[in-house]
């Protein structure tokens, strides 16, 4: 994909502890089980409307494996990322449904999901964010090029050594990425000056 100067800036979010609650069970979150335990987070409309209105794409990149497992359907899986999809308005749903021994291209923390994407919306992956709460997460989006963001949802995971921004919720990493974007926008406007 070339890169030109009309690529749009996108913000990668993963689903499961970033944009809806995962269900925590003995420290490891799951993803919910259906429609009835979908719980979107504290702020995570006001936070995709903000970055909406700055611009940028809103893509939801997640692993779904227990489909591969036999553990959920697809179709619940469906269910619960066209209701996250519809109620925030994303612009794209880009889903792994594999597990670790399959191998593919598309399993955070290679960055598939998200290269798919930035093909399809024409976006600038070096202009972008990635938002998750996991390694695997920060992980992808390095991979791809992005800026990475760690939500701290709480749970006994890992904590990746790098990333550029750590934060407590989606509002809050909404927020950060907004004031990259003013402190870039100033910077044109100095330097153009």
């Amino acid at each position: 994909m070339g890169v030109h100067a009309l690529s749009r800036k996108g913000v990668f979010l993963d689903r499961d502890g970033v944009l809806n609650r995962a269900v925590i069970k003995s420290g490891r979150p799951f993803p919910p089980e259906g429609l009835r335990d979908l719980e979107i987070l504290p702020g995570v409309e006001d936070a995709c409307r903000n970055l909406r209105a700055a611009g940028f794409a809103l893509v939801m990149v997640t692993n779904q494996p227990d489909v591969s497992r036999g553990t959920q359907t697809r179709s619940k899986v469906e269910r619960i990322n066209q209701a996250l999809a519809e109620r925030l308005r994303l612009d794209l749903v880009k889903v792994c449904y594999h597990d670790d021994a399959d191998g593919c291209d598309c399993r955070k923390p290679k960055p598939g999901l998200l290269s798919q994407a930035a093909r399809e919306l024409d976006i600038d992956l070096t202009a972008s964010f990635m938002v998750g709460d996991r390694g695997s997460d920060i992980e992808a989006g390095h991979r791809a090029g992005c800026r990475t963001i760690l939500v701290m949802s709480g749970h006994q995971e890992k904590i990746p050594k790098k990333m550029d921004c750590k934060v407590s919720s989606l509002k809050a990493a909404a927020d950060w990425i907004l004031s990259r974007k003013k402190e870039r926008e100033e910077n044109v406007n100095v330097n153009a000056g």
